[in-house]
């Protein structure tokens, strides 16, 4: 049993993480499908009965992050990436730093290494594309968080801390 347990959280991780860049933005009527794929997961790993809580075992055994805030740190390791030459370059391109781009450079989105948010015409896909989606993320992360000098297992760990924070408060 246990090695059947162990061969199943790589499964599990890699079904909920597939494609969840697609996912960013999606209405919680799209997530909760896959938060219940994560519970029914966790459930079998930790050996519960089907309807008892699991919400603290998640978070202290397995040290999962619920649906939403998985999607939005892979998101924002993904903007990091871009801002520091680990992602592909037509992807890069569209991490534009307000201080360098011309005319706001006086701004003080620019003194906050924020990034230009791109306008969308469309609410509905406009807005879950990565050209709007990640720098808006990105803008609402804490000033301690996008500080250049950190290295990308430094940002993971203050990320992941972060999430835990806004998920399970």
């Amino acid at each position: 049993m246990v090695s059947f347990v162990a061969a199943l959280r790589p499964v599990v991780h890699a079904f909920i993480d597939y494609c969840n860049i697609v996912m960013c933005g999606a209405s919680n009527v799209h997530i909760r499908p896959l938060q219940n794929v994560l519970n029914a997961a966790a459930r079998l790993i930790l050996c519960k009965r089907k309807y008892d809580r699991i919400t603290a075992a998640i978070l202290h055994s397995l040290h999962w992050l619920p649906v939403r805030q998985r999607i939005d740190y892979k998101l924002y390791v993904f903007v990091y990436k871009c801002l520091h030459q680990g992602a592909p370059v037509y992807l890069s391109e569209l991490c534009i730093p307000v201080a360098s781009s011309t005319g706001q450079s006086h701004l003080r989105s620019a003194v906050k290494e924020c990034l230009v948010i791109s306008y969308c015409r469309t609410k509905n896909y406009g807005q879950r594309s990565f050209l709007y989606s990640g720098p808006t993320l990105w803008n609402a992360l804490p000033l301690t968080l996008r500080d250049k000098s950190m290295s990308l297992s430094e940002f993971c760990s203050w990320l992941k801390t972060e999430m835990f924070r806004r998920g399970y408060n």
